[in-house]
């Protein structure tokens, strides 16, 4: 019997993202907060979500420094949930998801909330390269250095 490799997962910020927001509730609950919906009740109510998972994931998001607890009131003592600078980098995650689902996953009878620019419109996530400001694609950008590999789908552009 020929003896298996190990199986070494990748090691790389998306997995180590996915770790802290890669749950339902989580991106939920940061949805809601860009929403304007700050108090745990709201977030409950709003995301369908079990209140002791709710209050975990905000646990989870406040330890992770995505989200900040404020208290707004002493008796009974209850808090709000505030983005902070990292959670706030989490817009263009939460914008392109609800993206993608609208195209792919639409449901006209329950749509998504919109987010809205200052002019009025809808906002859409769109990957542009700072350098040139062309539009990126799914095929347009490659790894490089240490994290290039001949066999990527990247790499075969």
């Amino acid at each position: 019997m020929v003896p298996t490799a190990a199986a070494e997962p990748r090691p790389c910020s998306v997995a180590r993202t996915l770790e802290v927001v890669g749950e339902k509730w989580a991106l939920l609950a940061v949805r809601e907060v860009f929403l304007g919906n700050r108090r745990f009740d709201e977030m409950v109510r709003r995301t369908g979500a079990p209140r002791d998972t709710l209050a975990a994931r905000l646990r989870t998001l406040v330890g992770a420094e995505i989200l900040e607890r404020r208290q707004y009131s002493e008796h009974p003592a209850r808090f709000e949930y505030y983005l902070t600078d990292a959670g706030k980098d989490l817009y263009p995650v939460i914008l392109t998801l609800r993206q993608w689902g609208d195209r792919h996953l639409a449901n006209a009878a329950a749509p998504s909330p919109a987010f809205r620019h200052g002019c009025g419109e809808t906002l859409f996530a769109k990957l542009v390269c700072d350098s040139c400001g062309e539009v990126i694609g799914p095929r347009g950008p490659a790894p490089v250095g240490d994290h290039a590999s001949a066999g990527s789908p990247a790499s075969s552009n």
